[in-house]
């Protein structure tokens, strides 16, 4: 029977067929019904007992797969810190911004734990079903390289590139402006995608009018495709914004506002954080003719991910050759 056994397992086996762990997809009741189909009369119980004879263990997936590298990945990973380093030694501000994922408001169970009193859980509901009348929470996010601080918009409409603009506005003028009073130019480093996508039409268009309202020249880089995960901003402040409200159901605004805004971390992480009320419709196109008045100067390298928009007043200057 084990041969049996072995044989319908083999098909699916994960892993390496030598190591002391293997395990499989199939259940032991529909490998037990297998069996009994091959003459072996055996229960689910026996299956296991066997498997686990044989080594085989249950197991969850694991992300570990990312897709092909892109061939220039590294090259601009070195590109993204040239540039960072230079800003930093030019006491020039560095930002690294994102989205972080969007959160049903209401008393919806958050993952985690904490501790409570015995006999005390916290209830929440059953289903995780969209509150119209309270909606998602969108918190973009700014994180300051140099200074270790985060600042969260905490939108209630769309995650558009409007709204990821007008955060970095929002921040520059509450916290950068005075923190970096001698700014001639602004580095924010973004993954690819997103309301911060590379592509994106809108995004180089707010920017552009962000820049001339700040009369302040704005360099980009992003992330090559597939490493949005190495963005600073995800363990350096969005990963710290989830252990804080573990087990937390975020019930309200205020109470994610609050929740990001006592954030810390033993290394001096301080986070701000605001309600952001505003519209901000999808769909907005902007024209070719609107895309040639942009001052934009792309880089040599991958002109796609590394680009700076000056103010409409001044001319094309490369910041970085």
């Amino acid at each position: 029977m084990l041969p049996a056994l072995l044989g319908l397992v083999e098909p699916d086996e994960r892993g390496d067929p030598m190591s002391p762990l293997r395990w499989t997809c199939k259940s032991t009741r529909r490998l037990a019904a297998a069996l009994g189909d091959l003459g072996h009369v055996v229960s689910h119980t026996v299956v296991a007992e066997l498997l686990k004879a044989e080594k085989f263990s249950l197991r969850g997936n694991r992300k570990t797969l990312e897709g092909a590298d892109h061939p220039d990945r590294d090259a601009q990973f070195q590109a993204v810190n040239t540039a960072t380093k230079l800003a930093f030694a030019e006491q020039q501000p560095v930002i690294s911004v994102d989205t972080k994922k969007k959160e049903l408001v209401g008393d919806f169970k958050n993952a985690g734990q904490e501790w409570r009193p015995p006999g005390d859980p916290q209830d929440v509901r059953v289903h995780d079903f969209l509150i119209e009348e309270l909606g998602r929470a969108v918190p973009y996010g700014v994180y300051d390289l140099a200074a270790n601080t985060g600042w969260v918009n905490v939108g209630m409409d769309n995650d558009t590139s409007a709204f990821a603009v007008q955060t970095i506005r929002r921040w520059w003028r509450e916290v950068g402006q005075p923190r970096y009073p001698l700014a001639k130019r602004l580095v924010i480093t973004a993954d690819g995608g997103g309301s911060n996508s590379s592509r994106g039409r809108l995004w180089k268009f707010e920017l552009q009018c962000l820049a001339d309202e700040l009369d302040l020249a704005i360099e980009v880089h992003h992330l090559p495709p597939g490493t949005s995960k190495w963005n600073k901003i995800e363990h350096r402040l969005f990963s710290f914004i989830t252990q804080n409200w573990r087990a937390k159901p975020l019930g309200s605004y205020r109470v994610i506002v609050d929740l990001i805004s006592s954030t810390t971390t033993t290394t001096g992480l301080k986070v701000l954080c605001e309600l952001d009320t505003s519209k901000y419709p999808k769909g907005i196109a902007i024209t070719d003719a609107e895309m040639k008045k942009l001052n934009i100067q792309r880089h040599a390298f991958h002109g796609e991910w590394n680009y700076t928009i000056a103010p409409s007043t001044q001319p094309y200057e490369a910041v970085i050759p």
